[in-house]
């Protein structure tokens, strides 16, 4: 009888229930998808909102040549005149990850406008590891790794990072860590730089 009530004590709904939540944040911190997938939970809500309003001088931007999987190569001196969007990234990234169908869905809704170009950057120049990962997860995202430096003034110390270039070649944009891309308020924000 008092085996039964121990068993019985075990499993009480409270023990379940803690087990279940220390189940999960094991999972959150050891386990990347786990990780991206409550990131992206969050953003779903609301949280990671991107801030588009001008908080500094635009930095002119350097030039740095880019090259996609089939060995084309791209420089931003070529882009003047065009908006462009950098994502910087990683396969191992979860907050580069959870933001990717952000992009993805940001990369539909603009990928018909000519004045617009975006260059999702894999930061490990893995191109044989990265173009495979955004096809699986059937991504529409034009892969590229860098050919040269990528200065400072575009990227910190840090991944995700995403610059947006304006047509004129200034950084008028740009944001450290995870962001929801997808809302209208930066599609419009893109259209509205396509437009000057």
């Amino acid at each position: 009888m008092g085996e039964k009530a121990a068993t019985k004590k075990w499993f009480s709904t409270g023990n379940i229930l803690n087990a279940l939540f220390f189940a999960a944040l094991i999972a959150v911190l050891f386990i990347p998808a786990a990780k991206s997938l409550l990131i992206r939970g969050l953003m779903g809500v609301g949280l990671f909102q991107p801030q588009t309003e001008q908080t500094a001088s635009p930095l002119p931007a350097m030039d740095v040549t880019f090259r996609d999987s089939d060995g084309k190569t791209i420089s931003l001196s070529s882009l003047k005149g065009k908006v462009v969007f950098i994502n910087i990234w990683a396969t191992w990234c979860p907050p580069c990850l959870a933001e990717l169908p952000s992009i993805n869905s940001l990369h539909k809704k603009l990928s018909n406008n000519p004045n617009i170009v975006f260059l999702i950057v894999d930061a490990d120049n893995q191109l044989n590891k990265s173009v495979p990962f955004i096809k699986k997860h059937d991504y529409n995202l034009p892969v590229f790794e860098t050919v040269t430096d990528i200065p400072s003034a575009m990227l910190g110390g840090s991944i995700p990072t995403t610059v947006v270039i304006n047509k004129q070649g200034f950084i008028v944009f740009k944001h450290e860590g995870v962001a929801d891309y997808s809302g209208d308020e930066f599609t419009g924000y893109l259209q509205k730089l396509a437009g000057e």
